[in-house]
């Protein structure tokens, strides 16, 4: 055992039933899974969100934490002088919450510094990436579970089917992780495998070129103990270091079938059943990455033919009263956008209609163009008005979804394209516009969700 091991053996026994933490933004798909990890390693979590989320329902339902929705109030961090405060990046300096913590002199901690802890006393597996963390960390952990290692898990998404973003089990060495970039949270993780699936760069905030995202990437990758899965291609072979081992992976000529794909690997014939030439990709790398973690490859390949998919990714929420299929999905990058529509394509239908919520208006300035280009590939378009998250309307002055719809509309060659910038107004359109044989993909990093849960039936009502 090394001194590492010894430190990870501590800290892994060292309980944190004395410690009070409280979230502030709570129902994001990252601070809810931390909450989740610190409840099951025994603290005592409280949390805050300006919204619900079904994140943040799902913390309630499982005796987690009830979270305080509603404006953020200094009165929502806990009474006591051990309280830790823990911001996710959109929270601000002036947060009534944090600003709360610093009068009180309670410790302010990001997410980041958190997510390094966690990872530290765990065997860990992070998914890096600009596009496929969320899939490939899902897939990872349904391979790893069907090889028996029961993992644990801290990923920005439901890992599947009535499964949580997080779980924080003592069975499994192995924890697996998904490394963000869009805050340099990647940074913190205590690392022993990492995959990298691609790097392109889309959080302008936080990186002002390409070159140096590349660097934050070297960065992650220079910090791993054991070995690194990456995409085989010359522009991120090159970020790798040369002391750790470096396993390519690709996934040649898939054949797609009408909602999944087969291809071989390492002498396996690997089926899925979620569409995509993407999707094979994400699978080798989970494979790859299950492998260096022990993992049987039988079993692991075995379980991926099961992966039903992750939450939020291309995910089937049901059915309109008139018989048209809705799939949300996480989409809000260009290369997202075009891979989601051409895996909707390999799926049966007669019309594909592309519904689409930008996400910041950095990002909508940015490529509004390339968005509207990438959503040409559907029958019928309709975009919705951007998603500010973080940002303010009056930094971006002009930035609007109206010109990813133009976009759209000059790409399109003549295919209907709808601007109906709220909820609001494309929940009616749609209902009308959605006919048996359609297949509705409804995508965005945002709220638009619920217009996608709003367009179906449940439990017989429209």
């Amino acid at each position: 055992m090394t001194a590492s091991d010894d430190a990870r053996t501590t800290s892994r026994e060292s309980p944190w039933s004395g410690r009070r933490i409280h979230f502030v933004g709570v129902g994001g798909a990252g601070m809810s899974g931390y909450a989740r990890a610190a409840h099951a390693l025994g603290a005592q979590v409280t949390g805050s969100d300006r919204a619900t989320s079904p994140y943040a329902e799902r913390l309630a339902a499982d005796g987690v934490l009830q979270a305080r929705i509603g404006e953020h109030d200094g009165a929502n961090v806990p009474d006591g002088d051990d309280v830790e405060v823990v911001y996710s990046s959109a929270v601000p300096p002036e947060n009534p919450e944090r600003a709360a913590a610093r009068s009180r002199g309670l410790p302010e901690r990001s997410r980041a510094e958190l997510l390094g802890e966690l990872s530290a006393l765990r065997r860990t597996i992070a998914v890096a990436g600009t596009h496929g963390k969320t899939t490939t960390s899902a897939m990872l952990v349904c391979a790893l579970r069907a090889a028996g290692m029961a993992p644990g898990w801290l990923v920005g998404g439901a890992v599947g089917p009535g499964e949580a973003n997080a779980r924080w089990t003592g069975e499994g060495e192995w924890l697996v992780v998904e490394a963000d970039e869009s805050d340099r949270s990647m940074l913190a993780l205590d690392v022993d495998v990492a995959v990298l699936t691609n790097v392109e760069l889309d959080h302008h905030a936080t990186f002002g070129s390409l070159a140096e995202l590349r660097e934050a990437f070297r960065a992650f990758l220079a910090c791993v103990r054991a070995a690194i899965v990456v995409w085989d291609r010359p522009e991120l072979l090159e970020l790798a270091p040369d002391e750790v081992e470096v396993v390519r992976y690709d996934a040649p000529e898939p054949v797609l079938v009408d909602g999944g794909s087969r291809f071989a690997w390492r002498g396996h014939e690997v089926k899925l059943m979620v569409p995509g030439v993407h999707n094979a990709l994400n699978a080798v790398a989970a494979l790859e990455a299950a492998r260096l973690a022990g993992a049987d490859e039988d079993r692991a390949v075995a379980g991926l033919a099961e992966f039903a998919g992750a939450g939020r990714r291309f995910q089937l929420v049901g059915e309109t009263a008139r018989g048209a299929r809705v799939y949300d999905d996480y989409a809000h990058h260009p290369t997202e956008v075009a891979a989601t529509l051409a895996a909707a394509r390999t799926v049966g239908h007669e019309r594909l209609v592309a519904v689409f919520q930008p996400h910041l208006f950095s990002r909508t300035r940015m490529f509004a163009r390339e968005l509207g280009a990438a959503l040409a590939q559907a029958d019928v378009m309709v975009v919705l008005d951007v998603y500010p998250a973080r940002e303010r309307a009056e930094d971006h002055p002009g930035v609007t979804g109206l010109l990813v719809a133009q976009a759209a509309a000059d790409a399109g060659q003549g295919r209907p394209v709808y601007w109906l910038p709220a909820l609001a107004d494309a929940e009616p359109v749609l209902h009308e516009l959605l006919d048996a044989g359609d297949l509705c993909v409804v995508m965005g990093a945002g709220d638009v969700d619920t217009l996608a849960r709003g367009l179906v039936e449940i439990d017989g009502d429209a």
